[in-house]
């Protein structure tokens, strides 16, 4: 009895030394500014050296707000494992976890060798493709700033932090652009065929179109004036369509090549349902994505701006809110009853929907967007159904559907170029799209979100369909033999189970 009190007081009295680390993170920060602001009564401070500290204290703040972020983005991976592996059936669950699990260490690579490069090298003139950076082996005096930076990556040269720490965020998002096939083409994709299309997603294609976006190539500069000037651009603050229409035309290509997983359609053109085995997990991941987006978006900010930091984080709930809220209502009225599945894919529409605009509208036009978004998401299953391309998770319907959708928000949400929305603040005067046609803009705007939102598909398509040709050359067929699907992947693919001794699909 004494001995379990001394137990049981020793496990109260222990220190959660895991909660102290980003308290340790902030006192490290300022540790080091303590120490080079301290003065020496010889060597008294100038306010060269106090500005050169200040400068030095908010490139750590900077580089610790977008690495943490970084964190939260990587994390997604999880939510993406869980939400995928518990909308499938059983017998595959460890071949779509491993496929989650392996798709970052092959983004890194890919990313790193020569994805980065493409997508924010100099591009020595032209505006399709960046041609500098490859193993980031590059001229760089990061945290040098615009007219400032001298170094191989203009695109990114707005940010004042490290070349490493801007690298690590956008590899986390390079990689969510290619986790999103994953779901679209499980249960019956070869494990290689799904790996080298990965790789070359993140080394090629990916970055060629978000060249074009956020590494200054020909979409961020649509229009310009007799001197010029860039006048009008293709705006999407955090990747509607950078990172997840990219990856929803890539998923749906698959799909569609792929073709239905056994069962899925009847002869008489049907839909017979194939319920995932665990709803537990899907929600789970649901709720880690949801919070890896306030990575996502806040994080795109890419410095430690307080203000835009949580206006940005509000928009962003509001927008998984809504679209949570309007998915169920519309399940309801729609299916007849509150589908969780529904549901979880409403939150995650709702939060695509406002990842292309979170920077720039109010609290109000984030819960119209969001909300608009969860209605597409239902109708847009059943969309893709009656066309017959079978996708297990819903990503077509959410990232690709939804993810065009927020790109055509922005175009018609957004605030303008100004400072002040309702004491919401949002970036400097004269940055960010111009306003949208709800806001007094005309549609000038929502036509360079459509030629934007156009040209990525398109040429994501084109890509797609070349990449999946010469993979199955390579692999002798994308799919899966029917028997190896009949019996699981986990079987077939990886010689290994994620529930040993439970009874399968098709055994008694």
């Amino acid at each position: 009895m004494l001995g379990h009190k001394s137990r049981q007081k020793g496990k109260n009295s222990t220190v959660n030394w895991l909660a102290c680390i980003p308290l340790a993170a902030l006192i490290g920060v300022f540790w080091v500014y303590a120490a080079t602001a301290q003065t020496n009564p010889q060597n008294p401070p100038t306010t060269e050296s106090i500005q050169q500290s200040v400068v030095a204290l908010k490139v750590g703040l900077d580089t610790l707000w977008v690495v943490v972020a970084s964190f939260l983005v990587f994390f997604m991976n999880a939510g993406f494992a869980l939400v995928e592996s518990g909308f499938c059936r059983r017998k595959n669950a460890v071949n779509i976890l491993t496929k989650n699990l392996i798709v970052f260490a092959i983004a890194t690579i890919a990313y790193w060798a020569v994805g980065f490069g493409f997508m924010y090298g100099d591009n020595g003139g032209n505006t399709f493709i960046g041609m500098k950076g490859f193993f980031l082996q590059a001229v760089d005096n990061s945290p040098a700033t615009l007219g400032e930076y001298k170094g191989d990556f203009p695109g990114l040269s707005w940010t004042g932090i490290p070349l490493e720490a801007k690298f690590l965020f956008q590899l986390v998002f390079a990689a969510t652009a290619a986790t999103i096939v994953s779901g679209a083409v499980a249960e019956r994709i070869k494990f290689l065929a799904f790996l080298l299309f990965s790789f070359v997603l993140v080394a090629l294609s990916y970055p060629i179109t978000g060249h074009w976006v956020w590494g200054g190539g020909w979409l961020a500069n649509l229009a310009k004036d007799a001197q010029g000037t860039t006048t009008g651009a293709f705006f999407d603050f955090a990747g509607s369509t950078v990172v997840h229409s990219v990856g929803g035309w890539a998923a749906l290509i698959g799909a569609a090549l792929l073709g239905a997983r056994a069962g899925r359609y009847t002869e008489d053109g049907k839909t017979r349902a194939i319920p995932g085995h665990s709803m537990s997990l899907a929600t789970l991941g649901c709720l880690i994505l949801w919070l890896g987006w306030f990575g996502f978006n806040p994080g795109s900010t890419m410095a430690a701006d307080g203000r835009l930091i949580a206006h940005i984080a509000l928009t962003t709930n509001m927008g998984a809110s809504a679209g949570g809220i309007a998915a169920t209502i519309v399940a309801w009225l729609y299916l007849g009853k509150p589908d969780l599945s529904m549901i979880v894919n409403g939150i995650l529409a709702g939060l695509v929907s406002v990842t292309a605009s979170c920077a720039w509208i109010t609290l109000p036009s984030a819960l119209i967007i969001g909300a608009i978004g969860g209605v597409i998401v239902v109708f847009a299953v059943g969309f893709f159904d009656n066309l017959r391309i079978d996708d297990p998770v819903g990503a077509t319907s959410v990232h690709l559907c939804c993810g065009i959708w927020g790109t055509l928000a922005v175009g018609l949400f957004a605030v303008g170029q100004k400072t002040d929305i309702g004491g919401g603040y949002i970036l400097q005067a004269g940055a960010g799209p111009k306003a949208g046609l709800f806001f007094g803009g005309g549609f000038e705007q929502l036509l360079y979100q459509t030629i934007g939102a156009i040209s990525v598909g398109g040429f994501t398509v084109a890509f797609s369909f070349m990449a999946w040709y010469v993979i199955s050359l390579i692999t002798s067929g994308i799919r899966v033999e029917g028997e190896e699907e009949f019996k699981g992947l986990d079987i077939s693919e990886h010689g290994m189970e994620a529930y040993s001794g439970f009874l399968k699909e098709g055994e008694s």
